[in-house]
């Protein structure tokens, strides 16, 4: 049987996360592609409803990634993001998906290598959870 590689989706904020992935690469830092970065203006433009449409069309694990706390270039977005994934784990967890499954972080423009490693970190994580429930129910 072949190994499970996890398909993951990742909405990074334009302005600090996106940038440190963008560092990783430029500065050829390893980690593993299994990571489908969608860029938005803001963290805090990331809904319930668009993490639970990656959900539903197979994503196995979602990652948001914004401004640290203080420094975020829309004042407070990323506390909106804070409040709303915080929010769905309760519900994830309800419907049958680990909250594990989904990951915010904190990641400025300067932190490539932490990028890397959350990337890594979350990937192992989703690995070891298997493909998503729901991947299981629509066959």
């Amino acid at each position: 049987m072949d190994k499970f590689e996890p398909k993951i989706v990742a909405f990074f904020c334009n302005w600090c996360s996106y940038a440190a992935a963008d560092l990783a690469g430029t500065s050829r830092i390893q980690y593993p592609p299994n990571v489908r970065t969608i860029r938005v203006m803001c963290s805090g433009r990331v809904s319930e409803l668009l993490i639970l449409k990656a959900f539903a069309l197979g994503a196995d694990g979602v990652l948001v990634g914004g401004c640290h706390p203080g420094d975020c270039h829309y004042m407070k977005g990323n506390l909106s993001a804070r409040r709303r994934v915080t929010g769905l784990k309760p519900f994830l967890n309800a419907i049958g998906i680990s909250s594990d499954r989904l990951r915010l972080q904190w990641i400025g423009a300067s932190e490539g290598l932490k990028m890397a490693e959350t990337i890594s970190d979350f990937t192992d994580t989703i690995r070891n959870l298997g493909p998503n429930p729901l991947k299981r129910r629509q066959k």
